[in-house]
């Protein structure tokens, strides 16, 4: 992540680092939201971070600098970072290479805490649409007469195909003639089917929302009309 010449230095200057001269720092995946993890920066950990792009905090108990991901290879790469209102705690959009937790689970927030205190859940914090998604990976184990999820992916690709036609006939449906709520349910219907058929392919969200990401500043017409000429597998071929 290259900042431009000079701003380094203003963003630096402009962050409230406590008396130990420290800030906190928090990663979250910049395509699925999830927060990733939760360190402390000084001001060389912030610069170094803006300078190479790759996420660098300080270790209190080290009393040293560390790049995440400098041993296990599992970095983060910082695409931005952004100070809050008060300049006191800096947000690391970041894209992880691999899981960003010493206990190999992708993000270090997955224990619920309740009265009896924190307690270690199946999945971690994530997104709705990506919980959803882990849910519906979950439902793929059960009985057809059981889960709804199941039986659409006992149907097939044909089968999925079907249902997501239908439901996106009925959200034309809404959008031309029906309320707000019956845009919102549709549209909740669509996506719920298409994620079913992204599981029936193998395909993560995750690269949905990466392919969305790639286009981001293009123009949608040059992308439409680069995808028209494309043939199937290959690369530079015009139909």
């Amino acid at each position: 992540m290259a900042a431009p010449e000079g701003s380094q230095a203003v963003l630096v200057e402009g962050v409230k680092f406590d008396a130990s001269g420290l800030v906190t720092a928090v990663a979250q995946d910049r395509l699925t939201g999830a927060i990733r993890m939760v360190a402390w920066m000084n001001r060389e950990a912030l610069a170094l971070t803006l300078e190479t792009g790759l996420a660098t905090f300080f270790s209190r108990s080290r009393n040293a600098l560390w790049v995440k991901g400098e041993t296990s290879g599992h970095r983060l790469k910082v695409s931005s970072v952004v100070a809050d209102c008060d300049g006191d705690t800096l947000l690391l959009l970041v894209d992880p290479e691999g899981p960003s937790c010493h206990t190999g689970r992708p993000t270090c927030f997955f224990s619920p805490v309740d009265q009896s205190g924190p307690h270690e859940a199946a999945r971690e914090a994530l997104p709705y649409l990506f919980e959803l998604e882990e849910v519906i990976r979950e439902r793929e184990h059960e009985t057809a007469g059981k889960s709804y999820t199941r039986s659409l992916l006992d149907r097939g690709a044909s089968g999925i195909g079907e249902k997501i036609r239908e439901e996106a006939l009925e959200l034309i449906q809404a959008l031309e003639s029906e309320s707000d709520e019956r845009v919102a349910s549709e549209a909740g219907d669509l996506l719920f089917h298409a994620l079913v058929g992204l599981r029936l392919r193998g395909v993560p969200l995750r690269r949905v929302v990466e392919k969305l990401a790639e286009r981001s500043g293009r123009s949608g017409h040059a992308e439409k009309a680069a995808r028209a000429t494309t043939a199937p597998g290959d690369a530079g071929g015009k139909k």
